[in-house]
């Protein structure tokens, strides 16, 4: 019964780390994707190198974080 108790606490918790991280993901590629069409404009590449290649790098970024927060969410149980 106590056991029971204690999943019931760590349920919100964990939703709500995984809201965070699913925002945290979307964020980190719009603001990739965002610098990537600010580099592009800029400097009127004829290709959008710039975003693609930082809109790549932030997705990298992003999984990586992701891994991080769920092997620490997962050491923590």
């Amino acid at each position: 019964m106590l056991e029971n108790k204690k999943n019931k606490k760590k349920q919100p918790k964990r939703f709500i780390t995984l809201i965070a991280i699913a925002s945290q993901m979307g964020i980190t590629i719009f603001l990739g994707a965002t610098l990537g069409k600010f580099l592009d404009a800029k400097y009127q590449t004829e290709k959008a190198w710039f975003t693609i290649a930082l809109t790549f790098f932030a997705l990298l970024i992003s999984l990586y974080s992701v891994l991080q927060t769920l092997n620490k969410l997962n050491n923590d149980d």
